[in-house]
């Protein structure tokens, strides 16, 4: 395998700008719409809150903007949701590139015949699933969620994407949580495919 692309684009990387913004315009104001929400789920761990900036127009189109350009970058066919808030993300984003949105699901979840993909957590494992019949062989597919964190749904996301006979043509987050190290999950999983963060903490 070869080692993947990966870009980091709150380090100065290449990257596409939205409408009327440059890359650290676009940044600071996707951060700061991001709220931190201490001891939650848990106690010490300190939650990241897209929806204010889900709530606010010109952010949550900027994200959109921003993310559909990267579906015109690598020539995405598809995006592929990732429950849950992948679905908020991705859905607007294949509408304004013109793709198809895929949604990809925990298990039991979707009707019909599926395709299913184990991962494992930090304590035990999960399965996704996503609908066998929603990729062709040879679809580019774009993979979106709103954070990678220690990358396990992503990494599956891609297996799955695979195994339907379609090409990743990258994977997409409006946040990365660089400490837990998701990215260097992904490296293998990737094969080459490019990770884009549109903001790292």
């Amino acid at each position: 395998m070869s080692g993947a692309e990966v870009t980091d684009l709150s380090a100065g990387g290449p990257r596409p700008a939205a409408v009327g913004l440059d890359p650290d315009e676009l940044r600071t104001l996707l951060l700061s719409r991001i709220h931190d929400v201490p001891d939650y789920p848990r106690p010490g761990v300190v939650f990241k809150d897209i929806t204010p900036l889900l709530a606010d127009p010109a952010a949550f189109g900027a994200l959109t903007d921003a993310l559909a350009a990267l579906c015109r970058t690598y020539r995405a066919d598809k995006v592929v949701g990732l429950e849950a808030r992948g679905f908020i993300l991705a859905a607007p984003v294949a509408v304004h590139a013109g793709v198809g949105f895929v949604p990809v699901r925990k298990a039991g979840k979707l009707p019909g015949a599926t395709l299913r993909q184990a991962y494992d957590l930090e304590y035990g494992t999960a399965e996704i699933e996503l609908h066998a019949d929603a990729l062709r062989p040879g679809d580019r597919v774009l993979v979106i969620d709103d954070v990678l964190a220690t990358g396990g749904t992503a990494e599956a996301s891609l297996h799955l994407i695979r195994r339907a006979g379609a090409e990743v043509a990258g994977v997409a987050v409006l946040l990365e949580l660089g400490f837990l190290d998701g990215r260097q999950r992904l490296q293998a999983s990737l094969d080459g495919a490019p990770l884009e963060a549109l903001t790292t903490v």
